[in-house]
């Protein structure tokens, strides 16, 4: 009988690829400290607003998610519980390397940018009230929302392959705006009446979608 190689304490478990692809078919975090330092990167890059970062780093530089993919996580990662980008730093870590890739990836996320916030928050203190400082921030902001909003011209793209159909989602959209931006109503009652009712077409879209056998459920 041949002897079983010895297994190292620290060799990290297979990753789990996403459903749909085959191993080597795209890039994928490599180790655990692969992870910790991609999304260590990323949390630096995104201080203060992260979406227009996040999607630049996983889809078009790591290609570690397709767009489509990216749109599905990250509203799966919107309706959960915290900030949005520790939920996709929690899904993707434990997509890979299970519950120790998701410690690790949130890990990731929060150090450094914990101790910057310490140091900023001291230095902050002395010169909060010059205004020089005070216009510096306003500008940052409107930096972030253009970042943001162009970020939000890239992905348009990948509702196009949506269950629910283009129009659909564009329609959602457009309501979702008006809601917030116009008639200033409270997330989540948005979040409940217009994500409740995209549920609810999604789910009878996908419902009418043929099985690999042929047959409707």
């Amino acid at each position: 009988m041949t002897p079983l190689a010895p297994t190292s304490p620290q060799q990290a478990p297979e990753p789990q690829h996403p459903q749909g692809t085959e191993p080597r078919q795209r890039p994928q975090p490599q180790s655990l400290s692969d992870l910790f330092w991609s999304f260590s990167w990323l949390a630096l890059q995104g201080f203060g607003g992260v979406l227009a970062v996040v999607q630049r780093e996983l889809v078009e530089k790591k290609k570690w998610l397709t767009p489509s993919e990216f749109l599905e996580d990250w509203a799966v990662a919107q309706i959960l519980p915290g900030p949005n980008v520790m939920n996709l730093s929690l899904m993707i870590g434990d997509r890979y390397f299970g519950m120790r890739g998701a410690l690790v990836a949130l890990t990731g996320m929060l150090l450094f940018p914990l101790l910057i916030v310490l140091g900023s928050a001291v230095l902050f203190a002395a010169v909060s009230d010059v205004p020089q400082v005070q216009g510096a921030l306003r500008g940052m902001g409107a930096v972030a929302a253009g970042l943001i909003t162009a970020t939000g011209m890239k992905l348009v793209a990948g509702l196009r392959a949506n269950a629910m159909g283009a129009p659909v989602c564009y329609a959602l959209a457009a309501m979702t705006f008006v809601a917030i931006a116009i008639l200033r109503l409270p997330l989540a009652w948005v979040l409940f009446t217009l994500g409740g009712l995209a549920w609810w077409w999604a789910y009878r879209q996908l419902r009418a979608l043929p099985t690999p056998a042929g047959e409707t459920p």
